[in-house]
């Protein structure tokens, strides 16, 4: 303990065997021992005592566009990061499209690296893209260091990321799988979208009907057939549509590696309660009923969806246009994550525990960062959230980080106040003030 720089004290303290009164002590950015509450405060080392308020370990959000460069005037990686450190994330993985250029090769990927190594305010990592005409470029962007691939089988809404047809997608999950690599997908059926009604306008029960359950339930079936006939790690991106949910439980009981996230949209908002002309509510797949909410709910508390994360996907305000069907499609949610699940699971009867097994431990494990991130015990990145879980605040859009302040959960009461976020054992934002960047850009351990 004579090298420990920090202490930080807290009468709830969430680690791996539950919540607890408990002293972490840090050094040289890593938790060296999580000890009893009234251990003694080694000679030199800093306290911080947080009493009652809460210490998780800061989440892990692995579904982010920061769109930087190219789109920056979308987002960027200096405001996506204050915003991701405000709300207690503090790692995340950016996604492979809606920057110029998208993540698809391995110069591009130095070129990300090259703009977000100086504004990144926690840590971030990157996805690489699986495109029709990029097999060649996959093998080398895995040697680089990305976390895995991300394809469309529907068109993405950018016509730099091509979808992937079935026979492109064996191949690309085939060489994906040759050096077991993840593949992450975003799994609707081009067929069942063509095919269904079209109508556009404000209507949002119209946006609803042109994005139907079956297209997602009909590409994630063939998903599983081609990961099952591979043996490939596939991963489901922005689960909706609780009808796919009986198909992924027997994929997982036979052993098909696969695994699930959804996103606060889709746990908290429901289509009842989106207005007509609000498109700041609008995103692919879509906002669903509340019936079928619940039903993601349960798959959440009973492992067949394995994990929360954000899919943070901005646009200019302009182009939220009041037409539902020519709007950008993407929620805003990087900042208010964690209150809004955190609001939503403990009306159901769920604990912080469960928040943060969703939101942290698993998708610090989905990405292999599993031994660094996503616990509060000896060994791991000291990379904290404090939060007070039973104040709440009023969303304002103008107190929100990111750069265009569009937020399907304006005016909302949430519960869970993040007080302050520590990345590897400095406090990078507290009470609204954010020090310099500090976060470091990660790779795939190998």
């Amino acid at each position: 303990m004579s090298d420990v720089e920090l202490v930080l004290r807290s009468t709830r303290v969430i680690t791996p065997e539950g919540t607890r009164a408990a002293t972490v002590a840090v050094a040289d950015g890593r938790i060296t021992a999580v000890l009893p509450y009234e251990a003694d405060v080694p000679p030199g080392a800093r306290l911080e005592d947080f009493g009652d308020d809460v210490l998780l370990p800061g989440l892990v959000d692995t579904h982010v566009h920061v769109n930087d460069p190219g789109r920056t005037e979308w987002e960027g990686f200096w405001t996506a990061t204050r915003a991701a450190a405000a709300g207690g994330i503090t790692t995340l993985v950016d996604m492979p499209l809606n920057s110029l250029p998208p993540t698809t090769t391995v110069d591009h990927l130095r070129t990300k690296r090259e703009v977000a190594a100086s504004k990144a305010h926690i840590d971030v990592g990157f996805w690489g893209g699986a495109l029709p005409d990029n097999v060649k470029d996959l093998r080398p962007l895995h040697d680089a260091g990305v976390f895995g691939f991300k394809a469309f089988l529907s068109p993405s809404g950018v016509d730099e990321f091509p979808h992937l047809d079935q026979e492109q997608l064996a191949l690309s999950m085939a060489e994906i799988a040759g050096f077991d690599g993840l593949l992450i997908v975003h799994a609707e059926d081009p067929h069942h979208l063509d095919t269904a009604p079209q109508q556009g306008g404000p209507e949002y029960a119209h946006f609803l009907a042109s994005r139907p359950r079956g297209a997602e339930d009909t590409a994630i079936a063939n998903l599983i057939a081609q990961a099952k006939r591979l043996h490939a790690r596939v991963h489901v991106l922005h689960l909706s549509s609780s009808d796919a949910l009986p198909l992924i439980a027997e994929a997982k009981a036979a052993g098909v590696r696969i695994t699930v996230e959804t996103c606060p949209h889709y746990l908290t908002l429901t289509a009842e309660e989106v207005p007509d002309g609000a498109s700041e509510f609008k995103c692919c797949p879509p906002i669903r009923e509340a019936a079928n909410q619940d039903l993601l709910w349960q798959a959440l508390a009973d492992g067949t969806i394995d994990c929360v994360v954000t899919d943070h996907s901005p646009s200019t305000a302009d182009l939220k246009t009041a037409d539902f069907a020519t709007a950008w499609g993407g929620i805003s949610g990087l900042q208010l994550s964690l209150a809004a699940v955190w609001t939503e699971a403990r009306g159901r009867g769920h604990s912080l525990e469960d928040v943060v097994r969703w939101m942290s431990t698993r998708t610090a494990a989905l990405v292999g960062l599993g031994a660094r991130k996503g616990a509060i015990e000896a060994g791991r990145d000291a990379d904290f959230a404090v939060l007070a879980p039973d104040e709440t605040f009023t969303v304002d859009p103008a107190a929100l980080q990111h750069r265009n302040r569009v937020t399907a959960y304006a005016g909302k009461t949430l519960s869970g106040v993040v007080k302050s976020t520590w990345l590897r054992g400095e406090r990078i934002v507290a009470e609204g003030e954010f020090t310099d960047p500090k976060g470091q850009l990660l790779t795939r351990t190998p």
